[in-house]
């Protein structure tokens, strides 16, 4: 009999604590392992955390080679969300910069320097398309053009637009139609047709927006150009 006290205490703590171990199990959490590990005697190495995806300018997946920018052009989602041109991590062209409108939205960079010259964008819907043509014919040899659509890029452009847009090296430009979506870099005397160009037509029976085709997204790397001989 004068063991009953012993054998009463005994139960009492394995029944505490069989009820938090099975308690902890249910719930999880630290203590959940950390009664765990008492009760087994096992250990348990710390889960290393995964390394976060590393991030690069403008949200590129790698970094560009030296002497090259990284760019990304967005064009505008249907007439609601307005087009991005990012170059080297700054913002050029946005919505949140107040610089965005709907038609044609344009960057001038220095081709040689990476140095922002000019932002504007040109209403192509109810604007003047003299003011995008007095904007691009005086540009300097070596200019790069960056070029994002908002809602309608085309309804205005004439002849003599879409053959300057072809001269800075684009292949859509001479076929673009109303509410085409259309991302574009090109550059003042290119050589040949530009690498950096996209459109998507207008097409009711494939269009992802309710009179509107998708928005487009183009990211890379543009090489500087090399100084010109004074």
């Amino acid at each position: 009999m004068r063991l009953a006290g012993p054998l009463r205490g005994v139960a009492v703590v394995l029944l505490v604590g069989l009820t938090w171990f099975l308690a902890s199990t249910i719930f999880g959490g630290d203590s959940g392992s950390s009664v765990r590990h008492f009760f087994t005697g096992a250990s348990e190495e710390p889960t290393a955390a995964e390394p976060r995806p590393r991030r690069y300018k403008c949200g590129l997946s790698a970094p560009c080679p030296p002497k090259h920018l990284a760019f990304r052009v967005v064009s505008g989602a249907a007439n609601v969300i307005g087009p991005k041109i990012c170059l080297e991590d700054k913002m050029l062209v946005s919505s949140l910069k107040d610089n965005a409108g709907r038609g044609i939205n344009v960057a001038l960079v220095n081709g040689v320097t990476g140095e922002l010259l000019e932002t504007k964008s040109f209403d192509m819907w109810a604007g003047d398309v003299s003011d995008l043509l007095k904007f691009i014919r005086p540009l300097h040899e070596g200019t790069l053009v960056f070029v994002a659509s908002f809602d309608d890029a085309a309804t205005k452009m004439n002849d003599e637009a879409r053959r300057l847009f072809e001269e800075l090296g684009s292949t859509a430009a001479k076929e673009l139609a109303f509410r085409d979506s259309w991302v574009f870099v090109g550059a003042k005397g290119i050589e040949n047709k530009s690498p950096f160009e996209q459109r998507m037509k207008n097409s009711k029976g494939n269009n992802k927006y309710e009179g509107w085709p998708e928005s487009l997204e183009m990211d890379g790397c543009i090489p500087l150009r090399a100084p010109l001989d004074s």
